[in-house]
C-alpha cells in the first residue's frame, strides 16, 4: 500500500512541478528585465530547489566518453558484452592501437544496495587510463516482469562466477561495498572446483565481511529486529503500471530515506546552501550540488529474496566469517582460496562497513601466501571516499593498481600461508 501511495503522490505533485520548472525558466529568461533582481533569483531559486525535491531520479549514464592512455586522449565507448535479466555487464572500450600491449582486464562489481552502478563513476574514470574494465549494471528490480524469475544471494553468486567465465583467464575483480561477501564466495567455490578462471585478483573494498567487528548503525538495526520485521515492513509489491507489477522489492524510495536520515542535517544544510548558491549566482557550487544529487537520489528497487537473504546471512547470521555460508546447499570454504591474491581497503570514519569488518577477509582466507596479500586502511575518508573522490584518486586507486600489476597471473601453486601481511596508511608490516 505505502508504495502505490508513494507513487500516486508523485503522480500528484507532476502538474506543480512541471508549473515550478516553468516558473523557474520564465524568472532566469535574460530577456526577463528583472531576471538580476534580488527578488527574481530568490523566487527562481525556490522553483528550481522545490523542482529538485519532488522529481524522481532516472538511472544517471557514466558519461565517459574519453581518457588519458600513454599520454593522449582516447575514445571510450560503452559496450555490453553479458546479459541476464537482473545485470547487464558492461565493458568501456577504449580506442587503442591494434598492436599495443593489452592491459589488465578488471571486473568491477558494483553495490546492488540501492545506488546504480553510475555511483562508481569515479572507480571507473580512475582504472580506465591502466585497465580494460567492465562493470556490472544491476537491473532495477521494478522493471524486470515477474516472469523472468526470482534473484537472490545465490543468483548473484552464480552471476559473479558466469562473468568471470565470460570474461576469461586472468581477470581481476574488485568488489565494492555490498558485493564483497558474494564476490569472496564465488571465488571461495571457484578456487575449491581448481577453477582455471578464477579471477588473479580480489579487491575487496569497504565491503561487509564481519559486521560484529566495529558495528555501524546499519549492523545495529540488523541485529536488533527479526527478519520477519523486514519482511512486513519494508517488502511491497511493484505497483501498475511498471513491468515489474507485483513483484515483491525492497523499495528505492525506502532505502534512500534510510540513507538520508542517517545523515539528515548534512542533507538539509546542503539544499540550504544549494538555495544561498542560486541567490548568489554562484555556478559552479550549484552545478556540484545538482551532480552530486542528481546521482545520490536516483534509486533502484531490490528483490525481496536477495534483500532478504542478505540481511539474514550477512547481518544476523555472519555465516561467511562462522564459516557456515552455504550456496544451493554446497559449503563456501574461504580456505580453499590458493591462487587468487588479496587486497582489502577501508576508510578510517567509514559509517556503513567499521573498520575491520572488510580486513577480516585477511582472517578467514587462510591459505592465501603472505605475499599474495595486503590490506589497507585510508585515512580521513568515509564510506563513499573508499571508492570516490580525491582522496581515492590519489591513495587508493594507486595501490590498486600496483596490487593487480604485481600480481598478473596465479602461481601454479602455493604454500600455505603462515599469516597476514597487512599494510595500513603511513607503513609496512
Amino acid at each position: 500500500m505505502y508504495y502505490q501511495l508513494y507513487e500516486l503522490n508523485h503522480a500528484m505533485m507532476a502538474p506543480w512541478r512541471a508549473a515550478a520548472d516553468q516558473m523557474r525558466i520564465a524568472a532566469r529568461n535574460p530577456f526577463n528585465p528583472f531576471a538580476e533582481s534580488c527578488l527574481n533569483r530568490v523566487a527562481a531559486a525556490g522553483f528550481e530547489l522545490f523542482e529538485r525535491t519532488t522529481r524522481r531520479y532516472g538511472k544517471p549514464a557514466f558519461g565517459l566518453t574519453q581518457t588519458e592512455v600513454d599520454g593522449g586522449v582516447v575514445a571510450v565507448h560503452e559496450t555490453t558484452v553479458w546479459q541476464r535479466p537482473f545485470c547487464n555487464l558492461v565493458r568501456f572500450e577504449r580506442a587503442l592501437p591494434a598492436n599495443r600491449k593489452a592491459d589488465p582486464r578488471v571486473l568491477i562489481v558494483a553495490p546492488m544496495s540501492g545506488h546504480y552502478a553510475t555511483l562508481l563513476r569515479g572507480t571507473v574514470e580512475a582504472m580506465l587510463p591502466h585497465a580494460e574494465v567492465h562493470i556490472t549494471d544491476w537491473v532495477d528490480a521494478r522493471m524486470v516482469p515477474l516472469a523472468q524469475g526470482h534473484f537472490d544471494l545465490d543468483d548473484y553468486i552464480d552471476y559473479v562466477i558466469e562473468m568471470l567465465h565470460a570474461l576469461g583467464p586472468d581477470v581481476h575483480v574488485i568488489a565494492v561495498c555490498q558485493p564483497a561477501v558474494p564476490v569472496l564466495a564465488a571465488v571461495a567455490l571457484m578456487e575449491a572446483d581448481r577453477d582455471p578462471l578464477a579471477p588473479a585478483t580480489m579487491t575487496l573494498m569497504g565491503g561487509p565481511i564481519d559486521t560484529r567487528i566495529n558495528p555501524t548503525a546499519v549492523n545495529t538495526l540488523a541485529k536488533e529486529k527479526p527478519l520477519d520485521w523486514f519482511r512486513d515492513n519494508v517488502i511491497m509489491p511493484v505497483p501498475w503500471p511498471q513491468p515489474g507489477f507485483m513483484r515483491p522489492v525492497y523499495p528505492g524510495f525506502l532505502q534512500l530515506s534510510g540513507f538520508m536520515s542517517m545523515n539528515l542535517d548534512r542533507h538539509v544544510i546542503a539544499h540550504n546552501d544549494f538555495f544561498a548558491h542560486l541567490v548568489k549566482n554562484d555556478g559552479d557550487a550549484a552545478e556540484k550540488h545538482r551532480d552530486f544529487y542528481d546521482e545520490y537520489l536516483a534509486v533502484m528497487d531490490l528483490t525481496a529474496e536477495f534483500y532478504l537473504q542478505t540481511v539474514e546471512t550477512v547481518f544476523m547470521r555472519h555465516a561467511l566469517p562462522k564459516g557456515e555460508m552455504e550456496h544451493r546447499g554446497r559449503p563456501v570454504d574461504t580456505a580453499a582460496i590458493r591462487r587468487v591474491a588479496l587486497l582489502t581497503v577501508e576508510g578510517e570514519n567509514d559509517d556503513i562497513s567499521g573498520v575491520g569488518q572488510t580486513e577480516a577477509a585477511q582472517t578467514i582466507c587462510t591459505a592465501i601466501p603472505d605475499a599474495m596479500r595486503m590490506h589497507y586502511v585510508q585515512p580521513d575518508v568515509g564510506h563513499y571516499g573508499v571508492f570516490n573522490g580525491s582522496r581515492f584518486r590519489r591513495e587508493i586507486a594507486p595501490r590498486i593498481r600496483a596490487f593487480i600489476a604485481d600480481h598478473p597471473r596465479r602461481a601454479a601453486s602455493a604454500p600455505r600461508a603462515r599469516g597476514v601481511a597487512r599494510r595500513k596508511a603511513g607503513g609496512a608490516a
